[in-house]
């Protein structure tokens, strides 16, 4: 696709960046085709390169206050559209697209989405399958609901992401002895949710979880891509790998596309792009949950080494109107695997990819942590345990399996005490 040139670029307000290792490569395909003014609650810095502008606000969660911001730039330079792919911020840029009249601009629908409670009454008030859920507020409220929805159950809190405080009991010792875990979960940034029943306690269902990014023009449900979730440290459900194909069977299943429709009507959601979870039982795809973004994990950097398809555009064409080319380029498997240190409360002496030993395939090799930092695997670690992740494309799923594990073997990580010399 040939780049516009600056006078017939659009101006898209994006609304905040997250971290430069996550999400540049979205920001800088996007900078390519509009003109990018950020909201950031700092001064940027290595997203300079790619936007024509900024404001500094006080707060990127205030939707009200950024309203009134957008529409003193809208009056000097009329907006096309307003992006967001932060999972906490995403609810306050519906007030600001609202403003301005654009799409994915109603806050209520988008809360409906955070609030996975609503999300979850939504879906069961339109016949949509999904586990059972029970929302309460206490130990002895959850034990009931897990007796009323049988066990194994499911305890979650309401309106986090990346599965934090998630946890499968088996019985009513274990609500019991986790529901503290559950309730005391917190995310990088507060969300306040106006409910007195903050957790869920939920159905489980059995089979592969997966993801699918989609774009929804008008109310029609296009998916781009399919994750297929890699999940471990069980009784957790902590997300350690995601592979994405091109030639996924389930990009054309008509059941999956069917539950994809039914899914976002019930929710409203008509315009914009989302990520929703999808569990395949034996009984079809039942809701896990839907989120009014971009995956996060790199997901989306997945398919489009898979397919070719650019995420970073096919959002900002969705918030904004424009036909996205939704043209499949590359047939291929990527994969993501995240690395984790062994033991809780480790302190970091060194680490880093043997270079010799990273096999031909490999995409990128990340170090996350560095030297000195204190990190656990999960649960205490979660996403923020995570010390290291490779990306590998290839012609099969376990061509990339192979990869990765190579990788793996070539992550050289040497606690504190131990890089010390005697």
């Amino acid at each position: 696709m040939t780049a516009p040139t600056p006078a017939e670029r659009p101006l898209l307000v994006l609304i905040g960046t997250g971290m430069r290792l996550y999400r540049e490569y979205l920001l800088r395909s996007i900078g390519a085709h509009y003109r990018v003014h950020l909201f950031l609650s700092a001064e940027p810095e290595w997203e300079k390169e790619h936007v024509t502008g900024w404001t500094v606000l006080p707060s990127t969660t205030d939707g009200p206050a950024m309203a009134a911001a957008v529409l003193e730039l809208h009056a000097t330079d009329p907006v096309a559209g307003v992006l967001c792919w932060d999972e906490v911020r995403i609810h306050a840029a519906a007030f600001v697209a609202g403003a301005l009249g654009v799409r994915n601009g109603d806050p209520a629908v988008i809360w409906r989405l955070r609030d996975k409670g609503q999300t979850r009454a939504a879906l069961d008030a339109a016949g949509v399958a999904q586990p059972r859920s029970i929302p309460v507020k206490t130990v002895q409220d959850a034990v009931d609901a897990a007796a009323e929805v049988g066990y194994p159950a499911i305890l979650k809190p309401r309106g986090l992401g990346a599965s934090l405080g998630v946890i499968k009991v088996g019985d009513e010792e274990q609500v019991r002895a986790n529901f503290a875990f559950t309730e005391g979960a917190r995310g990088p940034e507060p969300v306040v949710f106006d409910t007195d029943r903050p957790i869920l306690v939920e159905e489980f269902v059995s089979g592969e979880e997966i993801s699918v990014d989609s774009v929804v023009r008008e109310g029609k449900v296009t998916p781009l891509f399919v994750g297929r979730k890699v999940v471990g440290y069980p009784p957790y459900a902590e997300e350690i790998g995601h592979f994405v194909d091109a030639a996924d069977p389930l990009l054309t299943d008509p059941v999956l596309r069917a539950a994809l429709q039914e899914t976002h009507e019930a929710l409203g959601f008509t315009d914009g792009i989302t990520h929703s979870e999808f569990m395949l039982t034996a009984d079809g795809p039942k809701v896990i949950e839907v989120n009014g973004r971009l995956g996060g994990d790199m997901i989306p950097y997945l398919g489009l080494l898979a397919t070719g398809i650019d995420p970073g555009l096919a959002a900002a064409a969705a918030a904004t109107g424009a036909e996205a080319d939704l043209t499949p380029t590359a047939n291929r498997v990527a994969g993501i695997r995240f690395f984790y240190v062994e033991e809780e409360d480790t302190t970091l002496g060194s680490l880093g990819f043997d270079e010799t030993a990273l096999p031909e395939g490999l995409d990128k090799v990340v170090v996350v942590a560095q030297p000195g930092a204190v990190v656990s695997p999960p649960p205490k670690g979660t996403v923020w345990g995570r010390i290291a992740f490779a990306i590998a494309v290839g012609e099969s799923r376990d061509q990339v399996t192979r990869r990765l594990d190579a990788a793996e073997s070539a992550l050289d990580v040497v606690p504190a005490l131990e890089s010390v010399p005697a």
